[in-house]
């Protein structure tokens, strides 16, 4: 049975000050615990060590994601992050591959597939993101186009534990834009994901990833999502950055 796992994704938004507090405000709405549900945030870069700092002093029931790795050790790599720099702030998670990272900064799947190896490879799980413009699934190309994606970004990846590798399905047409992919649609492409991974892994191996759904998440369309068989959870953007409205994602999750 796989965990199911809220994320959110806070982008380039709060400065470190404002990120300790919403990371504060989270720790107290989820103070409870949240179940058998994972909870991970995904701060700036620069509002990581604050964030860690507010999890290990409130004991916080949620875990710290970076969202871009660079998969050098070290070297002349002005303005990356390495691996083990995540690992040492106390990083158990990160993001890679996002629709932004893809657009905006020429990220390819070979670029994803060497971070998720340096990340797996320092303990750190990857949530590696996938998913099709609108140009593409209005073609009726996007399960083909996805799958693709899939088959390039874990090529060569050694899953002895698949609790340690995470998929998040992005429609790039239902980020920021207010129009959100319906269940059916989440449920199609994620599903296509699933046999994917069992022609790579096994099917042991790909029952145990976990797919989880982004583009426009909120806390009124969650349920939804998560009815269905191949859906795991979310990567939340926008909604993530208020804590009592992320919480309830949390929340319907472990209904």
């Amino acid at each position: 049975m796989r965990k199911r796992m809220i994320a959110g994704n806070w982008k380039m938004n709060k400065t470190f000050s404002e990120a300790v507090v919403l990371a504060e405000g989270l720790a107290r709405e989820l103070e409870g615990g949240t179940g058998d549900v994972d909870v991970v945030v995904a701060p700036p870069t620069v509002d990581l060590k604050g964030v860690a700092e507010v999890i290990e002093k409130e004991e916080a029931p949620f875990a710290l994601s970076a969202q871009n790795v660079y998969w050098q050790e070290a070297g002349a790599y002005t303005g990356e992050t390495a691996p083990n720099m995540l690992e040492a702030i106390g990083a158990t998670y990160c993001i890679i591959g996002h629709s932004e990272r893809r657009d905006y900064f020429g990220e390819t799947d070979e670029d994803i597939n060497k971070k998720a190896k340096a990340l797996m490879a320092h303990g750190i799980v990857p949530i590696s993101c996938c998913g099709e413009s609108l140009e593409i699934r209005e073609a009726g190309t996007h399960v083909e186009f996805v799958v693709d994606q899939i088959k390039k970004d874990t090529e060569g990846l050694e899953i002895t534990d698949p609790s340690k590798y995470v998929i998040a399905y992005e429609p790039i047409w239902a980020i920021g834009t207010g129009k959100t992919a319906t269940a059916d649609d989440a449920q199609e492409v994620c599903g296509a994901i699933r046999k994917t991974l069992v022609d790579i892994f096994g099917e042991e191996t790909a029952a145990g990833i976990r797919v989880l759904y982004g583009g426009s998440a909120n806390p009124s369309n969650i349920a939804g999502f998560l009815e269905k068989e191949d859906v795991d959870g979310a990567l939340v953007g926008g909604a993530s950055l208020k804590a009592d409205g992320f919480a309830d994602m949390v929340r319907s999750a472990m209904a």
